[in-house]
């Protein structure tokens, strides 16, 4: 054998370690005693339950979204922070030249909006409410994901997997650029 397939062949065990690890962002997690409420759409209430959680609200909500453009939620957050919830969104970066992105409408509420432009997209669907409610799941925070597309949504209630859900909007928080806030 030459040499450099030597060296070659030591090294594989350190690329078995590399392709093999689990990503930094895994985590295993047993929820027990946790609440968890199902939708499917079309038409099968998602918005209706969003809507209803971010009612609830008495302190947090973080946001990430693909797409946004749902005016029920869009509404619901600015209600939300009306009342005095903090809210903070992130959005992919998509949602800068979207014709009905909701970001707009959030930035003349002064709600915080940031963009994730770090990733090819943001491709997430979630809010943390309070710090012990996960809303997640493929359901685009859109009037279409509500009345035509086939979605899934989940809300959670575990302060465990919700305190993930924040350490891991904060990460994504950290390399996004905060967008103006609009004047009133």
């Amino acid at each position: 054998m030459k040499e450099w397939q030597i060296m070659n062949l030591n090294r594989l065990p350190l690329l078995a370690l590399i392709f093999l690890a689990p990503p930094a962002w895994s985590f295993d997690l047993t929820l027990k005693n946790s609440p968890v409420q199902v939708f499917f759409s079309p038409r099968g209430g998602c918005t209706e339950a969003i809507v209803a959680t971010v009612g609830a609200a008495r302190k947090s909500i973080l946001v990430q979204a693909y797409t946004f453009t749902s005016a029920p939620i869009a509404g619901a957050l600015k209600a939300a922070h009306d009342r005095g919830v903090d809210v903070r969104i992130l959005l992919d970066k998509s949602q800068e030249t979207e014709h009905y992105s909701s970001e707009t409408f959030l930035l003349h509420a002064a709600i915080p909006t940031w963009i994730d432009r770090v990733h090819a997209i943001a491709h997430n669907k979630v809010m943390v409410i309070d710090g012990e409610t996960v809303i997640t799941g493929s359901f685009n925070f859109t009037k279409a994901a509500e009345e035509h597309n086939a979605e899934n949504l989940m809300v959670i209630k575990d302060h465990n997997l919700a305190a993930l859900y924040a350490d891991n909007w904060e990460s994504h928080r950290q390399h996004s650029q905060a967008c103006p806030v609009a004047a009133p």
